[in-house]
């Protein structure tokens, strides 16, 4: 999984190219790219979100105790 940081990265570097730079490169149009980017980023970051999310799961008792379960795999 790529993570928050990778998504953030991804989101940061696409709203500085959409909203930042005036440079022009032929044949490049860096507006769309960088909006390319950060959908990418936002994508990354919910998806990350969702994955954490599902691999924890929390069960509440009668007696109201709670357990957290942690159904990752541990890493290899």
């Amino acid at each position: 999984m790529m993570g928050y940081g990778f998504g953030v990265f991804l989101l940061a570097l696409g709203l500085i190219l959409a909203l930042a730079v005036q440079d022009i490169i032929n044949g490049v149009d860096l507006t769309m790219v960088g909006w390319i980017l950060a959908g990418a980023g936002v994508l990354c970051l919910i998806l990350t979100a969702a994955s954490t999310m599902r691999a924890r799961s929390t069960t509440t008792y009668a007696d109201g105790s709670r357990v957290e379960h942690d159904h990752r795999t541990p890493p290899v």
